[in-house]
């Protein structure tokens, strides 16, 4: 399951990393840094990756032709790697959340299920076994 350490259930899966990659970068070329502020808010501050861990999957996205790169030369900045989707990227997006959306109805049932047995257990009784 997950090897994470107690604090697992917080941080999505790799592929949903991966799909809110794709879609920022769907938005807008954009590097890694802005990658990274960009996945902490579309996910309230749960979830903030390491530089290393977004690099690497992007490298990996890179590398099946999903993103592309260009190093952006400023003279009033350091050099950086800007990221754009590529079309295999898109197609790859779209699939992804097809995905997600023919599997929202099983989450639901799975939040509805937790909302009724877990939420606040002070107020409520555990329906069941």
């Amino acid at each position: 399951m997950c090897d994470d350490g107690p604090n697992c259930s917080r941080h999505p899966g790799r592929g949903l990393i991966q799909l809110e990659i794709l879609r920022i970068l769907y938005e807008n070329p954009t590097h890694g840094y802005q990658i990274m502020d960009e996945l902490r808010k579309s996910t309230s501050n749960e979830y903030a990756p390491e530089p290393g861990a977004i690099y690497t999957m992007l490298r990996r996205l890179e590398q099946r032709g999903l993103v592309a790169s260009r190093w952006e030369k400023k003279a009033s900045r350091a050099d950086r790697r800007v990221y754009t989707i590529m079309q295999e990227g898109k197609e790859f997006l779209k699939e992804g959340l097809q995905m997600v959306k023919r599997r929202r109805g099983l989450m639901d049932s799975l939040v509805r299920f937790y909302d009724d047995n877990f939420e606040d257990k002070s107020t409520r009784t555990r329906r069941g076994p």
